[in-house]
């Protein structure tokens, strides 16, 4: 029931050229509010893709026992209950062994689990028809594609700090207008695939 794609051509795919951030515009909140530096902007990204791999991983094995058993309509709520349990975990492990990065995250790692990027790889994948290796390369090409959209917009802010900019265009307005070039620029990659 796997699709053709070729593995290089999924990861490429949801890494670059349908990036969920910057192609899909899908978790936002997170994006911006984290991106301020670049010492919060990798754990939360790293988090993030963490959060997918696991929560593509059961998604593939719930659509397997759900279709069995005729029950696909709970694939939705199923994925929700993965990913919030993936969430926990994360949230346990960088509390108990990097507090410090744990409080400066604050309010967005929690919210990783009502995220909408991370419940996009399931439903995706369940859509498309992958295999576990095909669906496991997309979580982690899509989780790669956050990490170097969140990392391009930190660098970018952290540069900006030292700036001389108008008062118009400081702070969410300059980090919106970020945003949005780093978008325009990806959609370069638009070429690239299907």
């Amino acid at each position: 029931m796997g699709s053709d794609e070729s593995l290089w051509t999924i990861f490429i795919n949801a890494m670059l050229v349908n990036n969920f951030v910057l192609s899909l515009f899908l978790g936002l909140c997170s994006y911006l509010g984290v991106s301020a530096r670049y010492n919060t902007a990798l754990p939360m990204g790293i988090a993030v893709t963490f959060v997918m791999v696991v929560g593509s991983l059961c998604a593939y094995a719930l659509n397997i026992i759900l279709i069995h058993f005729e029950l696909e309509f709970l694939r939705l709520i199923s994925y929700i209950v993965v990913i919030a349990s993936a969430v926990q975990l994360v949230e346990m492990v960088m509390k108990k062994y990097v507090p410090a990065v744990f409080r400066a995250l604050g309010i967005y790692l929690p919210l990783i689990a009502t995220n909408c990027v991370v419940l996009a790889p399931p439903l995706f994948q369940t859509a498309r028809g992958y295999d576990l290796v095909q669906s496991l390369v997309f979580s982690f090409g899509a989780g790669c594609g956050y990490i170097l959209a969140i990392l391009l917009l930190a660098g970018l802010r952290e540069r900006l700090q030292l700036a001389n900019v108008p008062a118009l265009a400081q702070g969410g307005a300059l980090t919106v207008i970020l945003a949005g070039l780093l978008s325009l620029a990806f959609m370069g990659f638009a070429g690239l695939g299907g």
